[in-house]
């Protein structure tokens, strides 16, 4: 039975995310919040595939976080919707969705490892969005752990401005003399001490012991200076020489940190239970609620120049964003952020880009795995609704009297494809009804079926995205198919600038159409957008005419360039035409466009362009002659190397076509005691073999 979803106070609801590198410990980091707030009664394991946010058969099987999970649960006072988020770059898109709708974030980064590839990506992300976060730095308890060495990175490599609030007490295993064994809160200058015999869930705060006074004395002065920045009273008491409180404090850093101006960062052992509940406090205190935020900007639907804003109240008009899509046997979950007014069960709803209405039969209040139906939902809330026809990832739901269009959401292109081919005519139509299931649930996911031979393609953001994929379709959905090794996903561009002039008159069933359009085809530098500008000042030529001729141009780009793959970093500019009032149609403009674009594509002529990925490689000192040897056969470039403790960190550009399989090949290299990770830098002219074998097919 639905009930009433119960009515928070905006002020203590935070809607936050934790993201980072993979295997930085984010979803140890989660499933210790829930056990410290009494959400679960057990501590879940990554690697014995037992936690909460990481359900998924494929995700405890691999040890990963594949899909962003959401999970709602209370801490001092507080409501946290909590979102754990991937850490692999194959599974970008569901940081991207999650950050899209998030107030704040909590950054987790590794003590050893530091600032790493995905950190940087995640980091970037945030930016775009605007989402302020506070920093932990896990795994303190490793050999090699430099908790000062990261602040110095995040500083360094992420152009940010972190300010300590908890210092480390010792570093490194047990085992090791000087070991980890908590933290200074130099907020409140206590010492925290973390009772192993209850994974930490008991802690006590005692004075700071006298070896580590002057650290904790120097770590609270910076403090100081680096807040006074933001705040004349406080540089008042400094300079006069009075106390500072740890209200003071908290108050100038919390507005700092909303302003994006700083990073508050703590530190700590997850997996140990170390440093993890003053985390959920920094939650509390330093990280936005939602009416903390400015309103959510939309425009009017029809009218993009016209702006309009909702304020995060209960009472404004309702609006949300679909940010997610789970398929179920039972009907698709549509994952909705609401940023005003309340949304009732058994109502409807406005989707501004579909033009439609649709009916909210359910609403469900989601807890990773599992749901409950609830009544209604109000501006800050994050829910699931059944019943969508519609709706797609990234479209709004609005009020059907107060309509608003809110920004959806950008994914980034796919680059490793693969075949499949199902065994039977029967298999073929299943495989078609779960490809589209599949591309509704993952935007970066993309399938293409040639219904002459059956082939089916699919492209995915890397090797682990696609073998997901096979995995879901031969264990999930139990289909028969052959599935073909990856391939590399090209784009094409154009090599020079052409202006030509297409179409002409036809005669189709005994009626002559005509139309000629006059067009500018050129390639865009450092570009991977397909720019349309319309320059004709001829007022014969139509507005409605314009509106085809723009539409015929976009499907043409889509439909490729001269190889079959999609074009990339061009420039079309219709620069006119000749039409006739009683002859020219939206069938001659058609046929004048894609004559136009054909020529174009042959005089400018075309380049072929593949992925090249930026690697960060982290080996052992002895092995960084091979590993970078290993690149260079590979046609990779060295761009950088630095040390990082007893680790020398490998930044790279190598294409794509070459690192299939890269992550065992560097495991046999270095013994097993090497790591890499990779992400899309941009797109490179291809060798010339290559692009003579895709000629020859």
């Amino acid at each position: 039975m639905a009930k009433e979803q119960p009515a928070t106070n905006l002020e203590k609801l935070r809607n936050i995310g934790v993201i980072a590198h993979i295997d930085a410990g984010k979803t140890t980091v989660t499933e210790k919040m829930l056990f410290y707030s009494s959400f679960v009664h057990k501590v879940g394991m990554v690697d014995a595939g037992t936690t909460v946010t990481d359900f998924d058969p494929e995700e405890r099987e691999r040890g990963i976080t594949i899909n962003a999970a959401c999970v709602t649960f209370n801490w001092n006072e507080h409501v946290f919707n909590l979102i754990d988020t991937p850490g692999h770059v194959d599974f970008t898109a569901e940081v991207e969705r999650s950050l899209r709708i998030l107030d704040g974030g909590v950054v987790v980064f590794s003590a050893r490892e530091g600032v790493e590839a995905q950190s940087e990506t995640v980091w970037r992300q945030a930016d775009k969005y605007h989402v302020p976060r506070i920093a932990f730095i896990n795994k303190m308890d490793r050999e090699g752990a430099n908790f000062y060495a990261v602040v110095d990175d995040i500083e360094e490599r992420l152009n940010a401005k972190p300010i300590v609030v908890a210092i480390p007490v010792g570093a490194g295993p047990p085992h090791l003399p000087g070991a980890f064994c908590g933290t200074i809160d130099l907020v409140e200058m206590k010492q925290l001490k973390f009772d192993s015999e209850t994974q930490g869930e008991k802690y006590v705060k005692t004075e700071i012991e006298p070896e580590m006074l002057d650290q904790a004395n120097l770590y609270r002065e910076k403090l100081l200076d680096d807040l006074s920045i933001f705040s004349d009273e406080m540089t008042e008491l400094l300079l006069s020489g009075e106390e500072i409180s740890p209200s003071m404090i908290r108050s100038v850093l919390r507005d700092a940190t909303l302003s994006d101006m700083c990073v508050p960062v703590f530190c700590g052992s997850a997996l140990d239970g170390v440093g993890v509940q003053p985390v959920m406090d920094g939650v509390c205190y330093y990280l936005p609620a939602p009416n903390d935020l400015p309103a959510i900007e939309g425009t009017v639907p029809g009218k993009p120049e016209k702006k309009e804003t909702r304020e995060p109240d209960p009472d404004a008009p309702f609006c949300g964003l679909i940010f997610k899509i789970e398929t179920h046997p039972h009907g698709d979950m549509f994952f909705i952020r609401v940023y005003s007014g309340t949304l009732k069960a058994n109502s409807r709803a406005f989707n501004p880009r579909a033009n439609e209405k649709e009916n909210i039969p359910q609403i469900w209040c989601i807890q990773a795995d599992h749901r409950s139906l609830v009544d209604s939902v109000s501006a800050g809330d994050i829910c699931g609704i059944i019943g969508l026809r519609f709706s797609v990832t990234g479209d709004t739901l609005c009020d059907v009297k107060n309509p608003i269009l809110l920004e959806s959401i950008t994914f980034p292109q796919t680059v490793v494809s693969m075949s499949i081919e199902p065994e039977s005519s029967d298999e073929h139509k299943k495989l078609k009804q779960v490809l589209e299931s599949m591309r509704r649930q993952d935007p970066t996911f993309q399938a293409t079926i040639n219904e002459e031979t059956g082939q089916t393609l699919v492209s995915g953001m890397g090797e682990l995205h696609l073998e997901v994929v096979k995995h879901r379709l031969l264990r999930e959905y139990k289909l028969k198919v052959r599935v073909r090794e990856p391939r590399v996903s090209y784009r094409e561009t154009l090599k020079n600038v052409s202006e030509v002039v297409g179409g002409g008159q036809r005669i189709l069933g005994g009626v002559k159409h005509f139309a000629e359009i006059s067009l500018r085809m050129e390639p865009l530098e450092d570009s991977q957008e397909i720019k349309i500008v319309n320059a004709s000042t001829d007022e014969t030529f139509k507005s409605e005419w314009r509106q085809i001729v723009t539409e015929a141009i976009q499907e043409e780009t889509q439909g490729g360039g001269q190889l079959g793959f999609p074009l990339i970093g061009v420039k079309i500019t219709v620069l006119g035409g000749q039409f006739s009032e009683t002859e020219t149609d939206e069938t001659a403009l058609r046929f004048a466009v894609g004559d136009a674009y054909r020529k174009g594509l042959e005089k400018s002529g075309v380049v072929l362009l593949e992925p090249i990925m930026k690697q960060e490689i982290l080996a052992p000192d002895e092995y960084v002659g091979d590993v970078v040897g290993d690149i260079n056969q590979r046609r990779g470039v060295v761009a950088n190397t630095h040390n990082r403790g007893k680790i020398t960190v490998i930044e790279a550009e190598t294409p794509l076509s070459s690192l299939f399989g890269y992550a065992s090949a560097l495991l046999g290299l270095t013994k097993g005691r090497a790591s890499s990770s990779m992400e899309l830098a941009k797109y490179g002219p291809a060798p010339t073999e290559v692009v003579k074998s895709f000629m020859l097919e």
